[in-house]
Formats: structure tokens, C-alpha cells, sequence
């Protein structure tokens, strides 16, 4: 990462992220990686290097292979086997099992880790772009907006120094307790789930395998607990706290261990993290007022018990790059945006509801009745099934073909191509992606082809999806699905057509 040797407040950045944690430092590297100029201001003066979120998925991980750290990021993470749902006599309520084999986005379904391992990989891919520009100790206390940029005021050091930065786009990454949110002032919509966790880290001392290899949710009425076996011999409980429980004395070392007793001693682990978190389920009213966008947890909020907090803030930054850099790049209008907030609010929405509803199964009294309002997601031997929500309706995801409009708005399976057999991201790259027996003829240099006649896999996706033709768009969900790749080009967004050009085949192709 560089500063620019000319005064960085007389510079129009293309882009500013306010906040580095996992959603910020993704969004900045898939802004990075498409050639835009990148002002990242982060208040800490370095990363934080204690546990915290500790799950992502299959989806999540191709976001990863995108920007490049995936293979990196494999050996420190552990392939979760699932999660069980047990009563005050160990009874299985409900198996939430997570599949081992390779899943259709090509990776695995659940992976265990230790955030600070992932922050450092996208801290260090960054320094590879000299567009890149990091102020850390920086907090935005202003945003003013101006027919052509957004004007960011800072105060920075303990010196409280001030300075003034410019951007085409603002994008608030900054956490549940977002600056950028008041500064856009909107309103927060709550769910109604809010409670009080003791969440406590271990590191082991000792091989414990008797712990298990699955997450376990202890569903006891009087105090509901999570145990999670993180990479490697780390391993995490979260503990419900009382409304009478104080905060500090809960948190004293003496307590978390007769709190700990039924499992582990202290003579077998030592504490690496203790912290009471408020677990809130809330979903911010507006994610965009003119330039300013947000994103993370500065967007949505939601109860652990999916795993899924950090994953919808890194679907939010794989969503809205793309779309950014089409509008820089002048490829779109500046309506393209308004889909960003469309599509990812719902979405979001629908992982915080069930998450609810899982919670419910947690600390419910009454098993039965919360295991009936999941009936839905489970499978006939009434295993849990993760869920896969639509993204919300944009005037990119609205049905316009006429085959599996099912498909459409859900991640696209990901294939090999031979002979090389790599992953079909790994060759086209974070772009628009074109799966269909015939070539297609007038569209942008953004559009890569595959040619379903010459890939054994492109062509089981396009009989899987009933179809001969597929749009796949670069956050990896799919566009459209139609019988002809004519009928594709009429269901394009223009800004993918070259109409000057219809005729020409100018989009980069592969057989």
C-alpha cells in the first residue's frame, strides 16, 4: 500500500472504505483488483489479533479464491463437520450436519477459523496495489456531498489532527456502532432478538478430543450454551448470561472456569478471549443515500447461531464491487447501484430471520414448537439444511427468461475447464461470465464466453439448469437462464451490449 508523494487531500480517490475488518479489507481488494483507487481509513492503529468471528462457508471461500488467498487461507481453517442441537439430558433435538465432500460453489460447506489469520491475508494482498492508500488511527467524522464527490472530514492520532479527503464513492464498513450510519441518518429496523453472551476463547493445553469435532447447542432453558472447535487447539463457548448477571463479575476468570467445570479445568486450557457481547438482530432501514454506501455490520446485525455475521458483509462487498467499478468505469449508469441495496437487504434479511429462528430453538422451552418453525428447512430424515435465499428483486434479478427463474438470483455451481482443469473463477476472473453452445455476438470486453460444446462441465450446468444459455454475474450468482443465447442478449442489462458492434464477436472466449 502507498501514499501518494502529492497532498492526498487534493486527490479525488475513486473509492474511500471506512474500515478494515473483513468486509472493508474484501471490498477493498475486489475494488483494488478491477484497477480503482482505493482510500481506506481505519481508526485502529493495526489489526485486531483476538478471536472473533470464527465460521464462513463455500460461498464465502470463492470470494476468497476470487481475490487470491484461498489457497493460502486452506491450511490455517478447519472443515466443519456440523452442529447438534442437544437437550438438558443430551438427547439430539436436531442434526445440522455439513457436507465433506467438495460443494457446487467448489469448495467445502463450512470452514472453522481464526479471524485474525484472514485479516492478515487481506491486509497483505493489499500491499500489492499501489492504488491502495491506508490512514489508520483515522476516524471520519464528516461526509458532505457534491454533484461529483463525497468530501471526507478525518480526525487522526492521539493529536486529534485533522484532514479532508475526496471520493466518488463512500462506503461505511465501520461496524455495528457505524459513524456512517448516523452520518446518513438512517433508521435501524429491529427484529426483536436481543440478548446478553458471555463469549470465551480457549487455547488447550492438552489434546482434548472428547470435546468433538462439531458445534453443539446446549438448548437449556435456564442457561443456553455453544461449544465450537476452532482450527488447530483452539476451541470457544459462548455462554448465555442472566438479566441479573453483571457484566464484570461474570467475566472474572474464577467464574468463567465454574461456568466451564462439566468440560474443561484450567489446569487443560488457558483463556485467550473473554468478552460479553449484546446479540442483536437489526437491519439497517437505508443502505445508500447518494454516494455513500453501507456495508457489514454497519448495514444488518444478527444472532450467531448460523455462522453467517462476517459472511453477509463479505456478500455485500462481492455484490456492490463490481457494480461500482462498472460506474467509475463509466460502463453503466448510476442506476446500476440502486440494485445494490435492493438485492443485498432482503437477502441479508432472510440469513438474520433464521438465525432468529434457530435461536429460538436454543433457548426455547418449548422444543417442539421452535423445531416446527424450522420444519420448512429440513430434510425428510429431518437433518437442518442450510438455507440459500434469493437475492432481493433488482431490475438485474427480476424474471426475464422463461426457463428455471427458480435458478436465477442464486449462487451459479462452480466447474472446471479442461484441459487445464482449473476452477472456472481462477480463468475468467471477477467478470461477467457467458455459458452457452452458441457464440454470442454483440456485447462488451467485459463478457467472458465458455463454450458449453467444448466443456463436458459447462455443458452438465447448462442441462442442469434446463437451458442454452446462462448469464453468470461476477458476484458469481446467476443473471439469467434462457433456451437460446439470442433470447440472453434481449434479457441483458444494456450496459453488457455493444449494439454498435452487434454482430462482432469481441468478448474474450474460451473452448
Amino acid at each position: 500500500m502507498a501514499f501518494s508523494k502529492t497532498s492526498l487531500n487534493m486527490k479525488v480517490f475513486d473509492t474511500a472504505i471506512i474500515g478494515l475488518g473483513p468486509t472493508g479489507a474484501t471490498l477493498a481488494n475486489l475494488l483494488a483488483m478491477q484497477g480503482l483507487s482505493v482510500l481506506i481509513l481505519e481508526r485502529e492503529a493495526q489489526a485486531y489479533d483476538l478471536p472473533r468471528a470464527v465460521h464462513f462457508d463455500d460461498e464465502i471461500m470463492r470470494v476468497f479464491q476470487n481475490i487470491g488467498i484461498a489457497n493460502e487461507l486452506l491450511p490455517m481453517v478447519r472443515i466443519n463437520p456440523g452442529m447438534k442441537f442437544v437437550d438438558p439430558e443430551n438427547n439430539l433435538l436436531l442434526d445440522w450436519p455439513r457436507p465433506q465432500e467438495i460443494t457446487s460453489q467448489g469448495w467445502n460447506a463450512s470452514y472453522r477459523l481464526h479471524q485474525p489469520d484472514l485479516e492478515r491475508l487481506l491486509r497483505r494482498n493489499l500491499e500489492a496495489y499501489d492504488l491502495v492508500t491506508l490512514k489508520t488511527s483515522t476516524r471520519a467524522t464528516s461526509i458532505h456531498q457534491t454533484e461529483t464527490d463525497a468530501v471526507i472530514r478525518t480526525q487522526s492520532g492521539s493529536a486529534n489532527s485533522s484532514e479532508t479527503f475526496r471520493a466518488q464513492y463512500v462506503i461505511g464498513c465501520d461496524g455495528a456502532n457505524s459513524q456512517t450510519r448516523t452520518i446518513i441518518e438512517s433508521e435501524i429496523d429491529d427484529y426483536g432478538f436481543q440478548e446478553r453472551w458471555l463469549v470465551i476463547d480457549l487455547i488447550l493445553n492438552k489434546v482434548r478430543s472428547d470435546l468433538g469435532d462439531h458445534s453443539i447447542q446446549f438448548c437449556w432453558p435456564d442457561r443456553p450454551m455453544t461449544y465450537c472447535r476452532g482450527p488447530g487447539n483452539r476451541r470457544r463457548w459462548e455462554i448465555t448470561l442472566l438479566d441479573s448477571e453483571d457484566e464484570k463479575r461474570v467475566t472474572k476468570t474464577e467464574h468463567i472456569w465454574s461456568l466451564l467445570k462439566p468440560w474443561i479445568t484450567s489446569h487443560e486450557a488457558s483463556i485467550e478471549r473473554k468478552a460479553v457481547y449484546t446479540f442483536k438482530s437489526q437491519v439497517a432501514r437505508n443502505w445508500r443515500h447518494g454516494r455513500i454506501f453501507l456495508a457489514g455490520d454497519a448495514a444488518h446485525l444478527t444472532p450467531p447461531f448460523l455462522g453467517q455475521g462476517m459472511c453477509i458483509g463479505i456478500r455485500d462487498a462481492f455484490n456492490l464491487a463490481w457494480k461500482l467499478a462498472a460506474v467509475i468505469n463509466k460502463e453503466a449508469e448510476c442506476s446500476l447501484l440502486d440494485s445494490y441495496e435492493d438485492e443485498r437487504k432482503p437477502h441479508a434479511s432472510a440469513y438474520v430471520e433464521m438465525a432468529i429462528k434457530i435461536g429460538q430453538i436454543i433457548r426455547s422451552i418449548n422444543h417442539n414448537d421452535a423445531l416446527n418453525d424450522v420444519s420448512g428447512h429440513r430434510s425428510q430424515s429431518g437433518e437442518m439444511r442450510s438455507i440459500t435465499p434469493k437475492l432481493g428483486a433488482s431490475f438485474l434479478t427480476a424474471p426475464r427468461s422463461n426457463s428455471n427463474t427458480d435458478i436465477e438470483a442464486r449462487p451459479a455451481l462452480q466447474f472446471r475447464i479442461q484441459p487445464s482443469n482449473e476452477l472456472i473463477d481462477d480463468v475468467s476472473g471477477y467478470r461477467h461470465v457467458i455459458v452457452s453452445n452458441t457464440r454470442p455476438k454483440g456485447l462488451t470486453d467485459s463478457i467472458f464466453w465458455i463454450n458449453a460444446l467444448e466443456q463436458e462441465e459447462a455443458t452438465k450446468l447448462l442441462k442442469h439448469l434446463n437451458a442454452e444459455a446462462a448469464w453468470i454475474r461476477p458476484d458469481r450468482y446467476v443473471g439469467a437462464v434462457t433456451n437460446s443465447i439470442q433470447e440472453l442478449y434481449e434479457y441483458l442489462p444494456n450496459f453488457l451490449k455493444n449494439r454498435e458492434n452487434f454482430g462482432e464477436y469481441n468478448e474474450t472466449s474460451i473452448s
